[in-house]
């Protein structure tokens, strides 16, 4: 795995970090009489750095929603995020010397772990969800625009199956070309009843499927499954219209792929319905314990 030079920059920097407030951790909590506390000055320092480290993540979202914030590079910010917040879970265990003391301070303790998890959770998430999208999703394309991908998907199917059995379609036109190269033979028309087996299976399995319809047409959501489908169908339908059955098994693919493509990008999306509430929390009751602590 490639490491770029902000992420070892980051990741230096919070190692060094975390291994000089070890350095002095050790020693204090050895020597105090009555343990570590967070009352001590050196307790209270570890706990103005971790809360800081906690302001300074809580600040990537408000880069993000306030257009003039744009400091820094974006990538940099994110790898800050990242390892500052990481880095605020050790400094607030050793601000309370490992303990979570009262209501509040146990309140505080559980959402920090919460959040680190959470936000390691998201950061490996966003490493391997990319990865597993240009795999598995080549067709992708811009989120928002799945829909209207979609709209334009459906109307195409229509159009395909529409034309199979038009006076100027693929049929009509085959079987004009065909009785003109072989004027001699009476050659079999191709008929609107030799393409029922299409117009079945689209109305009752392909149609369903590509307008989301609950419980319909979900065998083809299942790629081998499709494929068999498809080359069951080819068998029951004339050769000229091979190629029409093809385009719209290439429509099936497309949505499939539409879907996965949605279902990752809300699994790399949603867990900040969890994190981003859950880290204001924190901060603000994070805030109170500070106001708390230093007035009484």
């Amino acid at each position: 795995m490639r490491i770029d030079e902000s992420q070892r920059n980051w990741a230096v920097a919070a190692i060094l970090i975390f291994v000089v407030a070890l350095v002095v951790y050790l020693p204090y909590a050895a020597h105090s009489a009555h343990g570590p506390s967070g009352a001590s000055p050196l307790g209270l320092a570890f706990g103005i750095v971790g809360f800081s480290f906690m302001i300074f993540a809580g600040l990537l979202g408000a880069r993000k929603k306030v257009p003039v914030w744009r400091v820094g590079r974006a990538q940099a910010w994110m790898r800050g995020h990242l390892w500052l917040g990481l880095l605020s879970l050790p400094l607030i265990f050793f601000h309370g010397g490992f303990r979570f003391g009262g209501p509040l301070t146990a309140a505080l303790m559980v959402l920090l772990i919460i959040v680190v998890a959470s936000g390691l959770f998201g950061a490996a998430l966003q490493h391997f969800v990319p990865n597993t999208m240009t795999s598995e999703v080549p067709l992708e394309t811009i989120f928002e625009q799945i829909e209207h991908v979609r709209g334009q998907l459906l109307d195409e199917a229509d159009d395909f199956v529409a034309g199979v059995t038009a006076p100027n379609g693929p049929l009509a036109v085959a079987a004009a070309a065909r009785a003109a190269a072989v004027a001699t033979e009476e050659l079999p028309i191709v008929s609107e009843e030799s393409v029922a087996p299409l117009n079945l299976f689209y109305e009752r399995e392909m149609r369903p499927f590509l307008r989301h319809e609950r419980g319909k047409g979900e065998s083809l959501l299942d790629r081998a499954k499709s494929r068999v489908m498809f080359t069951a169908l080819r068998t029951l339908l004339p050769l000229e219209v091979h190629d029409t059955v093809k385009d719209l098994e290439e429509i099936c693919e497309e949505e499939r792929q539409l879907r996965r493509q949605s279902k990752l990008h809300h699994v790399l999306h949603d867990w900040l319905l969890i994190h981003v509430p859950l880290s204001l929390a924190l901060l603000l009751l994070g805030a109170v314990h500070a106001v708390m602590a230093l007035r009484y």
